[in-house]
């Protein structure tokens, strides 16, 4: 995919706050400093169109970005350990949950992973509610970086026993080498019909 424009649109917590549903998207989401933002930030070409943070629980709206003009990039809050109040960590389920089970454009969601942590309780669940609301997703196992190749290829077989799924429906990236970068645009287009 070549990237012609990616802008910032607007930061929203309820449905009336989003923008029209005209164009399809696409929703980002995984644990706290999974590297969500460098994700984005590492498809689009930019450095700094979502912000990166070493403090976890920085994305606590739902923030939606213009990739193109032709179709939308969704930033999630991420879920388990962040640096927040309960009050605010308490507000974002709800929040999240109304955006995917509500929003009519949205044609996927990326969930990210760490390759070096085995997912809990929390992914696998998010991925039943996907199944159950037929939401398509694509699973991705940041930070592959990290790891040897040989390292990365045994956590991918591992996580794929944890999640009940194919090693092939992971994709490894990188932000840092780029690695998988165009196997997650791949995917992408598929889900948007490009």
């Amino acid at each position: 995919m070549i990237i012609k424009s990616a802008e910032f649109v607007k930061s929203a917590v309820k449905p009336e706050h989003y923008p029209a549903e005209v164009l399809p998207e696409i929703a980002f989401t995984g644990r706290s400093n999974v590297g969500k933002s460098s994700l984005i930030n590492t498809l689009v070409n930019r450095k700094r169109l979502v912000k990166t943070s070493a403090t976890p629980g920085r994305t606590q709206l739902i923030n939606f970005f213009l990739i193109n003009k032709t179709f939308s990039f969704v930033d999630l809050p991420g879920f388990g350990y962040a640096k927040v109040p309960d009050s605010v960590r308490r507000k974002w389920g709800p929040m999240i949950e109304t955006y995917l089970s509500t929003r009519k454009t949205l044609k996927g969601v990326v969930l990210i992973m760490d390759v070096r942590r085995i997912p809990g309780i929390q992914e696998l669940n998010f991925i039943e509610w996907l199944y159950y609301y037929n939401i398509p997703s694509m699973l991705i196992l940041t930070k592959a970086d990290k790891l040897s190749k040989t390292k990365q290829l045994k956590q991918r077989v591992t996580i794929a026993k944890a999640l009940s799924v194919d090693k092939d429906d992971l994709i490894l990236f990188s932000a840092k080498s780029r690695l998988g970068k165009d196997a997650v645009w791949d995917a992408i287009e598929m889900l948007i019909g490009y």
